[in-house]
């Protein structure tokens, strides 16, 4: 049976999305394909409020992880972790032999410009990872005064953003901000199917990667930006799914920015609003994410058989990440949902549970 999806990816697309991807197969060295590029690249820059590059490349956002880490540090990174995913920049710096510390907070807490300070005032760090939205556990990170934090006191320290579960649902304004790398999976926010990541690269993360030896070949900014001036990529593009992107990208702009921002959060606060009638909040309250809601289980129901009772109706939500599996639950709001979609969601589950 078919399932509307209400979790943090993939995400509910639309049929007019999926249709797109069903356009007939082009050469990706053929000037057709570097008219799509060239279609959709400013489309993307318009997203991040940017003039820098945005880069497209057939991969998941753990790729981007791994590409902007080897190709940014010449000294040492500090790694932000506040759930399973911010932890993910510390394997894959780890597994890339990336010299790191890392400063960890508990689940449901968020970093604070103070904390970064502090943290980056006690080694000698040219890089920070910072996880915009930390899908295990809804905590939204304020990248906004972290970055400005770290331009003004760090000027030689690199901002690498994980924004997979933000970018096209909550506003990043990659230049004004002074963010030096930031990516996005294409199955979160944008609303598409899973293969490709979006990522925006700085003139200082180009100047750095020129000054790293092995920083890799597939990620390789550089090599990537001689082939970005010509409408091209190194590798061959996931076509299929940059069509789609194109189709998605002329929706988003149609729909306007402020107003998707602003629908986002309208979808939060109702999801918000019933959590906390119901049940309570997992997240510090300071640190609510716009894109996922986590829910604390304060009931102790069976969130797999919550799950499987919505599954009968037509719908999905996601149960706790690793560790607060069936101690929470998570509730996405992004992506082309909308608050009638939102509203219907919360209506059965409150039927299902007799929470009405």
């Amino acid at each position: 049976m078919y399932k509307k999806l209400f979790i943090p990816g993939p995400t509910h697309v639309r049929d007019e999305i999926l249709a797109a991807q069903t356009a007939p197969m082009i050469g990706h060295r053929a000037k057709d394909y570097s008219d799509l590029q060239a279609a959709v690249t400013p489309k993307l820059q318009k997203l991040l409020y940017t003039q820098q590059p945005v880069f497209i490349y057939a991969c998941s956002g753990t790729g981007l992880m791994e590409g902007s880490l080897r190709q940014a540090v010449l000294k040492r990174a500090l790694i932000t972790v506040c759930g399973a995913f911010s932890k993910r920049w510390l394997e894959v710096a780890q597994g890339n032999g990336v010299p790191a510390d890392s400063v960890e907070v508990e689940m449901g807490q968020g970093f604070t410009p103070e904390m970064i300070d502090a943290a980056l005032s006690k080694g000698d760090y040219d890089v920070l990872t910072l996880t915009f939205n930390e899908t295990s556990t809804g905590v939204m990170n304020p990248l906004q005064e972290i970055a400005a934090l770290v331009r003004e006191k760090y000027p030689d320290v690199l901002l690498l953003v994980d924004a997979v579960s933000a970018m096209a649902g909550a506003k990043i304004e990659f230049d004004a901000w002074g963010v030096d790398v930031v990516f996005a999976s294409s199955q979160k926010c944008f609303a598409l199917p899973p293969g490709l990541t979006i990522a925006a690269v700085s003139e200082r993360a180009f100047a750095r990667a020129r000054q790293v030896p092995h920083r890799g070949y597939y990620f390789d900014f550089i090599d990537m930006l001689k082939y970005y001036e010509r409408n091209q990529t190194p590798a061959t593009p996931a076509i299929s799914l940059i069509y789609a992107l194109n189709k998605q990208m002329d929706d988003i702009l149609a729909e306007g920015l402020d107003n998707r921002w602003a629908r986002h959060i309208e979808m939060a606060e109702i999801v918000r609003a019933w959590a906390r009638q119901h049940w309570a909040l997992f997240p510090d309250p300071r640190f609510l994410s716009n894109t996922v809601t986590t829910v604390t289980n304060t009931r102790g129901i069976s969130v797999g058989d919550l799950n499987k009772a919505l599954a009968e109706r037509g719908a999905m939500i996601s149960n706790g990440y690793g560790t607060l599996k069936e101690k929470t639950f998570r509730i996405a709001h992004m992506g082309d949902l909308t608050v009638a979609d939102i509203r219907w969601l919360l209506a059965q589950i409150d039927d299902i549970l007799g929470l009405a």
